[in-house]
């Protein structure tokens, strides 16, 4: 039985066990879930990084795959691990945005769930054709779609992926209509776009259009982000061309466990901050078209939440049309 003696005593220790906690730790290897299969960009990115973090940790850190349901199978075990900084949530947004927001996915985790330590990546909306298409700039094709409304084929990498709700936000500014076609993943929505399938592709910088373009098989319109990509400095922005609000990514960073302890966070946002500027991760990124976008702290914890309410206008939208 505590006596009143006994709990002064507990209370006086707890920022002794802090403080213990902030030396010690990490004890032990450390696990980093990823949602997504080995070998996949987002699977390449989280081994590159946490290959180079752990150095500064002391600790393995052991990607661990836990693939399904778009990665709805990895953030449920992960938002259930024990909340002691021994597991790591790869996070991408705003993928998961979406599946919180779809009822019928019956997330078992939400937004609190997780605490978002440090952000990656943060890889740029684009709209690209095929080389020999009509739509020779952004204005081409909106011209075009006022015209001829729910008839030009535009197409995604997934339903309620961050490339469908770019076409939702890119109708809402433009108030046109497109035909919407679903593939499943880039190489489905590449084959079809360079067959003649469809007309327009919504994707991203670090998909592989870098490549593309410069082989000559397709063109890029716009870049859906504030600034110019490094990878693109020729191709405007979506703010350039008169779009402000329709900015689009795919973004990729770490997060742990509601509940985790402040001092393992900071050991946590310490060592991959250090590992993210390494020059090794750096090349290898920049050689796969990814831009590297560091957010910690209160800047990354407004990001997740401004998209995720950015993210529940477009996924009713979505929803709405399903």
């Amino acid at each position: 039985m505590l006596t009143r003696r006994s709990l002064v005593a507990a209370s006086a220790a707890m920022p002794f066990a802090g403080a213990a906690m902030a030396q010690d730790y990490p004890r032990r290897p450390i696990q980093m879930i990823v949602a997504f299969p080995a070998g996949g960009g987002t699977d390449v990115g989280a081994r590159v990084l946490a290959s180079i973090a752990e150095k500064a940790m002391g600790q393995a850190i052991l990607v661990v795959n836990k693939t399904g349901a778009g990665g709805q199978v990895g953030w449920t075990e992960a938002s259930r691990a024990k909340p002691d900084g021994y597991t790591l949530a790869f996070i991408n947004l705003p993928g998961m945005n979406t599946i919180i927001l779809d009822p019928e996915r019956k997330a078992l985790f939400n937004l609190d769930s997780f605490i978002p330590v440090i952000n990656q990546v943060v890889d740029s909306g684009i709209i690209w054709v095929k080389a020999d298409s009509p739509y020779k700039t952004l204005k081409d094709l909106i011209e075009a779609a006022r015209k001829a409304p729910g008839k030009i084929s535009v197409c995604t990498t997934g339903i309620l992926s961050d490339d469908h709700l770019a076409i939702l936000m890119l109708q809402d500014a433009a108030k046109v209509e497109f035909r919407i076609v679903h593939f499943d993943g880039g190489a489905q929505q590449l084959t079809a776009l360079l067959g003649g399938h469809v007309e327009v592709a919504f994707d991203n910088v670090g998909g592989g259009a870098v490549k593309r373009m410069q082989s000559g098989d397709v063109r890029t319109l716009a870049v859906m982000d504030t600034v110019r990509s490094k990878f693109m400095p020729d191709v405007p922005t979506m703010v350039e061309l008169g779009y402000p609000s329709v900015i689009s990514s795919s973004s990729r960073g770490v997060a742990v466990p509601k509940g985790t302890p402040p001092a393992a966070i900071k050991a946590i946002e310490t060592a991959f901050a250090k590992a993210m500027s390494d020059p090794d991760h750096v090349k290898k990124l920049e050689d796969a078209g990814l831009a590297i976008r560091v957010m910690v702290g209160e800047e990354y914890a407004k990001y997740y939440r401004d998209l995720h309410a950015t993210a529940a206008k477009y996924t009713e939208w979505a929803l709405k049309q399903r």
